[in-house]
């Protein structure tokens, strides 16, 4: 089965449904890259009328792990993804549509060919921003994914 936005956002609705009723939506995924986005409704503001942080969290986090997803997909092997740790900053009021982007695919291309060619786990830092429909950047993702084969 092939990885599609359509098949991501179907997901979303049975495995993750805080993420699906928020409004997180997969608009575009190829090798290199995932586009994701979430619009500011009531259901994900905080108490100061903008997009509650963990929302945006949610969209950054799909965007790279989709990627991770895909690559792997693709590498035929067993292979486990975990986010070990990540970190955010946060530079204007989300409020709009944000479309969150990840163009990292190469980075997981190398981390995925050194765990097969190793067999030991590795890591991959992967960066997904934030930006409104004006194009002004309002949050900066870093997730730190592990990457491992699985064990029979």
């Amino acid at each position: 089965m092939v990885i599609s936005p359509s098949k991501l956002n179907t997901y979303l609705m049975f495995k993750l449904p805080a993420a699906f009723f928020t409004g997180v939506r997969t608009k575009a995924l190829n090798e290199n890259s995932c586009v994701v986005q979430v619009k500011h409704r009531w259901v994900n503001q905080n108490p100061f009328r903008s997009m509650f942080w963990a929302v945006q969290g949610m969209a950054a986090e799909l965007s790279t792990g989709a990627l991770v997803m895909t690559k792997i997909k693709a590498s035929g092997r067993p292979i486990s993804m975990l986010v070990a740790s990540n970190n955010a900053t946060f530079s204007k009021k989300a409020t709009g549509v944000i479309t969150f982007t990840c163009k990292e695919g190469h980075l997981i291309d190398a981390a995925i060919e050194k765990t097969i060619a190793s067999g030991e786990g590795q890591t991959v830092w992967l960066n997904a921003k934030g930006v409104n429909k004006e194009g002004v950047e309002v949050s900066d993702f870093n997730f730190e994914w592990t990457l491992k084969l699985k064990t029979k």
